[in-house]
């Protein structure tokens, strides 16, 4: 049974998923389908009383496995569902039915385990909708006003029953594809939220600035953010920041005593998070809460499905003194006779981004511009929700000298990828050549021992030794790579009307 909103936000939840919609289908040549080992096409169809229903799709890539292992896992998924009820709903039941209907082109073992959890929590939740709150038309506003007034008089915890799931892999091992699936699968009129960590964070510091002054407006924050939505989705759940580390404790003590129930992706084990960070120890009964809160589960695959998908250079030119290539690219984008000026854009709490050439949703900067100044996620994503295209002069190989921009690089490809943006840019090397020089303490500590030290006594010239972007580099790498694939292309054409 598909979703179907009732309320007046539909168009609002309409933009929303167009905004941040995984993939769109697209019709490829049966050449590019031959390229594509499986397709994931999730499907929502918005009815807002009786006015024209919509269709959105998103696609994902999974990865080809031998007969014998693709037998084995729709096997065991034909198994685990035809067990159950017949009118059964969720994430693996849907997934079963995709692979029947041969939207899926197979199966994949090692997803398998991790739609299990997301099933076991899509029935729990099911089950538990009343005593979790999570129909907002099910819970009226007295009951809502009553419970904050005693709130105020008497402090008391409303932690939900059920448990929520922290989902951990490999860059490209399709978490965000099933954490989607997951979160399409269940009603519209639950309170629910999927967002990007990074814009969750942005969003909690922005209420705190407004709430100043107060005794503890984190806790305002969580009431705000528990009024909104009990099912919280968060995509890519990562610490880099110690602002975020020293609060994310007691914001989430607080979010779990409203009900709050949490989703989150992520590349790292959550004993993992925020390795080597400033006051970890401050950060340490976070971790603990978290798992405690959630299952734990790690997709063991080694496969980065974004790298299967069909080889394309893109937009993405290697070289140096390219500067008049990338304007005469960009401006084929824009449209020959269209001048493209300077701009302003508006970001969160006043801020604004100075754009160095912009026009018809395509902006024009140089890597200095973007990423030597002391600009972050607020300003990316402020970015592109003006502009679609972003073309970027000059990125350069990373190292010691240049680890803050490098910082701030992996975030501006977190952002564009989260709004699916594209990208058209000019490099001294490939995406692998760019990072090469990054790596964890426990890279370094295999090259040579003395390469473990944070200091600059490191054997090979240049090395950056950070655990934070040493983890993040492979992700960058795969979204770049994915970024100029002729699918991702055809797809953002489809989303902007190109």
């Amino acid at each position: 049974m598909r979703p179907v909103l009732r309320s007046s936000s539909s168009l609002s939840r309409i933009r929303w998923a167009l905004r941040n919609q995984e993939r769109n289908s697209s019709t490829f040549s049966s050449k590019s389908r031959k390229l594509l080992v499986g397709v994931h096409q999730n499907e929502a169809l918005v009815n807002a009383n009786t006015c024209n229903s919509t269709l959105f799709s998103r696609l994902s890539f999974s990865r080809g496995l031998s007969a014998e292992a693709v037998e084995a896992a729709d096997a065991a998924i034909k198994l685990t569902v035809s067990s159950s009820d017949v009118n059964r709903t969720g994430p693996l039941v849907e997934y079963e039915r995709r692979i029947s209907d041969g939207e899926l082109m197979t199966g994949d073992i090692c997803q398998l385990g991790a739609l299990k959890e997301l099933q076991r929590l899509h029935d729990q939740l099911v089950e538990s909708v009343d005593t979790c709150r999570l129909d907002r038309y099910n819970t009226s506003d007295k009951s809502s006003r009553s419970r904050w007034f005693w709130s105020r008089i008497m402090p008391q915890s409303t932690v939900s029953p059920v448990k929520g799931l922290y989902l951990y892999g490999g860059v490209g091992t399709g978490k965000t594809m099933l954490m989607d699936l997951f979160f399409d699968q269940l009603p519209c009129t639950w309170k629910k939220q999927r967002i990007h960590f990074h814009d969750f964070m942005l969003t909690v510091h922005s209420r705190l600035q407004k709430h100043k002054g107060l005794s503890d407006p984190l806790e305002v924050v969580a009431q705000e953010i528990a009024h909104d939505a009990i099912l919280l989705c968060l995509d890519e759940f990562m610490v880099t920041d110690v602002a975020d580390a020293l609060i994310l404790n007691r914001l989430f003590g607080h979010l779990f005593s409203n009900g709050i129930i949490l989703v989150a992706t992520s590349n790292r084990n959550p004993d993992k998070l925020y390795e080597g960070g400033l006051q970890r120890d401050l950060f340490l009964p976070f971790i603990a809460s978290l798992k405690e809160r959630n299952v734990v589960h790690e997709i063991g695959s080694a496969v980065d499905y974004r790298k299967l998908t069909s080889a394309e250079q893109g937009f993405y030119f290697i070289g140096t003194d390219l500067s008049t290539l990338l304007k005469q690219k960009f401006q084929e984008l824009i449209g020959g006779n269209v001048v493209a000026r300077p701009q302003v854009v508006e970001v969160v709490m006043g801020r604004k981004l100075q754009v160095s050439l912009g026009a018809n949703g395509c902006a024009y900067f140089p890597f200095e511009e973007l990423c030597d100044r002391p600009l972050g996620a607020a300003d990316y994503f402020g970015l592109f929700k003006k502009f679609h295209t972003l073309a970027l002069e000059g990125v350069p190989v990373f190292g010691l000298h240049n680890r803050t921009a490098a910082y701030r690089f992996v975030t501006l490809v977190d952002v564009m990828y989260e709004n699916r943006a594209r990208l058209l840019c000019t490099a001294e090397a490939t995406p692998q050549e760019l990072l090469e020089k990054i790596v964890t303490i426990s890279d370094a500590k295999s090259m040579s021992p003395r390469t473990s030290s944070r200091s600059r006594k490191n054997d090979v010239s240049e090395l950056c030794v950070d655990n934070e972007l040493g983890f993040a580099k492979d992700r960058t790498i795969s979204r770049l790579t994915e970024m100029n694939s002729k699918e991702y292309l055809e797809q953002h054409a489809i989303t902007h009307n190109l």
